[in-house]
């Protein structure tokens, strides 16, 4: 099937259960912080994106690809998603493991977080879970990497079982867009080099992109912009996203360069950051979907996270496009 003949998302990997606790420190070891106000919420770069996208008004079909455990917590995965007109078909279930959560706290001040992960199925989800020819979606969506252990194991031709799946998709005629996360493993760049490969959408943060490149890759754009083009010398044959609180870069495969500074809210407005890379990320797909050029995608994106920055869970403060989009004649740029 011809990428013009599909149309949706199918988002596979990571799905958890967040429990956000917004705190009023963070405290020393051995030290208290009291908890102000605690939620249930979306978590997982896969289910935060397609929630994220069905707030901000996507007419398009959405599906997840996962794996749960037999648990309350998958019960209530799967009814948020219907809830939300995400479909289930593909969210499969094991005995073997616990559904995924997080406890993310954020600190009540200044919106700044910190995650205790536990992988759970997470961790046993592999590419016999996702039927990709059951799915007529546009874009294959595959995240987070460095959190699924059964995707991630390296393969003595340098591939990995996340890698083939996305050559699996890129062969269908999916677009292939990836997510990894801010994680410290000795696998980082091997497991990263290999996806990379196979992905015409490559999303990371500055963090993320240290952690490839094996430098310290600072939040500023002529930084990230050396660092895009580095990251796509490993061997992208797509584009590659990097972006930080201060704004993203796009890199394109022939070498040109696409920057978008974010918005610059007020501190009172802001009331913590837990999923604001994947809301970008959101944004971003949502206007790869629609074919939107690279400045809108990255406007869409900027504009995305900073709507998303307005509720402690990943998305409870997603809105419509247009609202998210009304927010730049409001909020200045920052400098970037």
């Amino acid at each position: 099937m011809s990428r013009l003949q599909r149309s949706g998302v199918l988002a596979a990997g990571s799905f958890v259960l967040d429990h956000v606790k917004v705190i009023d420190v963070w405290p020393e070891q051995e030290m208290l912080a009291s908890i102000a106000s605690e939620t249930m919420s979306n978590g997982g770069g896969p289910y935060n994106v397609l929630k994220d996208l069905e707030a901000l008004g996507a007419e398009f079909p959405l599906e997840a690809a996962g794996l749960l455990g037999d648990d309350t917590d998958a019960d209530w995965i799967r009814a948020d998603c219907l809830g939300h007109d995400i479909d289930t078909g593909q969210l499969r279930t094991t005995g073997m493991a616990a559904t995924s959560y997080t406890d993310a706290m954020c600190v009540e001040s200044d919106g700044r977080r910190t995650f205790f992960h536990q992988r759970g199925a997470n961790a046993v989800f592999t590419s016999e879970h996702v039927d990709l020819e059951a799915s007529n979606a546009k874009i294959f969506l595959l995240g987070y990497l460095l959190l699924l252990d059964a995707m991630d194991q390296l393969n003595d031709d340098g591939s990995t079982e996340a890698s083939n799946l996305l050559q699996g998709a890129r062969s269908l005629g999916y677009l292939t867009a990836v997510e990894t996360v801010s994680i410290a493993d000795t696998r980082f760049r091997d497991v990263v080099i290999a996806s990379l490969a196979q992905a015409d959408y490559f999303f990371l943060n500055e963090v993320e992109a240290s952690l490839l490149l094996d430098v310290h890759v600072t939040p500023t754009s002529g930084a990230l912009r050396s660092a895009a083009a580095a990251i796509a010398a490993l061997g992208a044959p797509g584009r590659v996203i990097v972006h930080c609180v201060e704004g993203a870069v796009c890199r394109d495969p022939d070498g040109a360069l696409a920057t978008q500074p974010s918005l610059d809210l007020p501190v009172d407005m802001i009331e913590g950051s837990t999923g604001a890379g994947d809301a970008f990320t959101a944004g971003f797909l949502y206007g790869v979907h629609e074919d939107a050029d690279v400045q809108t995608c990255l406007l869409q994106g900027v504009s995305a996270a900073a709507q998303s920055l307005r509720h402690p869970t990943a998305s409870g403060g997603m809105r419509l496009l247009d609202e998210c989009m009304r927010l730049p004649d409001r909020f200045s740029f920052r400098r970037f």
